[in-house]
């Protein structure tokens, strides 16, 4: 990712994480958090790898299920904040800085991994052929990549929906800089999932609220 991503996700880690506290907010508990588990049915004594881990509430939530999870993010703040708030976790999750756009950073990191899971992080990476390949590269045979992400026929700030581009948004109301979103279709993302060697055995989407159009999409990749 780019250095400016990085910039805004440093200055807005402390922030982020007094938001989204221990449990996370409401969107996360009710429709990201479902949906992740649904679709990778996580179990007890599983090895599995967190893309783009935030504050870590999702890998506590996971080591307490029983798995054994590597989870890592781009943003050094962020990580140093998720080792702080999930400590009695540390024997379970092992938290470490990556940049997921960075095939050099991933390939750093030892697999192989029972599972893969990315919450709400594909519409904030510059590229994502590096993770979406790497990963493959890293599941053990039958093994899946689940990633939850903001629904790109649904939410976008421009009207633009075929060609892949990037603006400016915000995730949380107050967070103190904007954060840098990237725009691909859904033959763009699928199709990412394909070259890479996936097959796809699992799509969902969630609602938050009572409307009916959907703000985000999960797929489970084999």
């Amino acid at each position: 990712m780019g250095k400016a991503d990085q910039a805004a996700w440093e200055a807005n880690a402390q922030f982020w994480d007094e938001q989204m506290g221990p449990d996370s907010n409401r969107f996360h508990r009710e429709v990201v958090r479902p949906l992740a588990n649904r679709l990778l049915a996580p179990r007890p004594g599983e090895h599995i790898l967190e893309a783009a881990c935030g504050n870590g509430n999702y890998a506590a939530y996971l080591a307490g299920q029983g798995v054994q999870v590597t989870a890592f993010d781009y943003s050094p703040a962020m990580v140093a904040l998720a080792k702080a708030r999930q400590r009695r976790y540390l024997k379970h999750i092992r938290f470490l800085v990556a940049d997921g756009t960075s095939l050099a950073e991933l390939q750093a990191m030892a697999g192989p991994f029972d599972k893969a899971v990315c919450n709400m992080a594909v519409m904030d990476m510059a590229a994502i052929e590096p993770l979406f390949t790497w990963i493959f590269t890293q599941l053990k045979p039958g093994g899946c990549f689940v990633f939850v992400t903001q629904h790109p026929c649904f939410v976008t700030l421009t009207e633009q929906y075929l060609t892949p581009h990037s603006y400016d948004g915000e995730a949380i109301a107050g967070q103190p800089r904007l954060q840098r979103y990237y725009h691909r279709s859904l033959t763009d993302i699928l199709g990412q999932c394909f070259a890479s060697g996936f097959v796809l055995d699992g799509f969902l989407e969630g609602v938050y609220g009572p409307k009916e159009r959907p703000d985000v999409i999960a797929v489970r990749a084999r």
